[in-house]
């Protein structure tokens, strides 16, 4: 948005700081002021050009709910495949905290790369079983959220409105999909051998190979199913992310008339 020449000289004149301005000075107040009546002339302007263009705040909100239900949907489908998790490395999701210093030493537990390779491979099997349990959690935690001001949620950024679920949901989503988890992580999904069970395996090697401690510490803590829990509910996001910027760019994304009217007319 072009600056009229009364702003750019109002700019030149109150931007112009001294070094030793103080910070509750006129000239840094008028700044302030200046700048947020910018923004919202901005933020006016924008929403202005959607209602000329017939839409709603009600419409927007529609839209956006919709778009964050078709890019959960398509997020989860694309996740619960085999290999959805496991060969995505933006999703992938590795050891637990704790067990970071098993990389550093498995040459030293027998058959480590091994096991490693099979705890990891677990870990995502079972976040990919869980996966399709989350499109009710998620439909439903979209379809609860209030959203006060469509208009401005839609002017954002490309991914605003999957912040805003995160932000307002992430926490109940969290306490609903940890259930669903831990039961995948005990399925025996890979040789008839559940994801606790090779995390089990692995640790068991690594601290037998420490000789009871002595050549490193051993581990005693065991957070996978919370690990995976955060993991496998990130990966989500991160999806419905990007579907999100697809819908908002791409008309081919946008597969519903309300998607066409919100984010056609951008």
């Amino acid at each position: 948005m072009e600056l009229k020449l009364f702003d750019k000289v109002i700019l030149k004149k109150f931007f112009s700081f001294e070094p030793n301005d103080n910070p509750m000075s006129k000239k840094f107040i008028w700044i302030s002021l200046f700048l947020a009546t910018f923004s919202f002339t901005a933020c006016e302007e924008a929403k202005q050009i959607l209602e000329a263009a017939g839409l709603s705040n009600d419409e927007v909100i529609q839209g956006l709910k919709t778009a964050l239900t078709v890019g959960s949907d398509t997020s989860v489908t694309t996740l619960s495949k085999v290999d959805g998790y496991l060969k995505d490395e933006a999703v992938k999701i590795l050891l637990p905290e704790e067990a970071q210093p098993v990389y550093a030493v498995l040459n030293s537990i027998p058959g480590g790369s091994i096991l490693l390779d099979n705890a990891i491979e677990s870990i995502n099997r079972a976040a990919e079983d869980a996966a399709p349990e989350a499109q009710t959690i998620f439909v439903d935690a979209i379809t609860g959220i209030t959203i006060a001001d469509g208009f401005e949620i839609l002017n954002g950024g490309d991914t605003m409105a999957t912040v805003y679920l995160n932000n307002k949901t992430y926490q109940p989503l969290t306490d609903l999909f940890a259930p669903k988890i831990k039961t995948s992580l005990s399925k025996p999904l890979i040789l008839n051998t559940s994801a606790e069970e090779s995390y089990t395996k692995l640790l068991n090697a690594y601290n037998t190979a420490s000789l009871g401690g002595i050549l490193w510490p051993e581990i005693k803590t065991n957070s996978l199913s919370e690990h995976v829990t955060q993991k496998a509910l990130d990966g989500l996001f991160i999806k419905v992310a990007d579907e999100e910027r697809k819908i908002r760019k791409d008309p081919l994304h946008q597969v519903s008339e309300i998607l066409k009217k919100v984010f056609g007319s951008k």
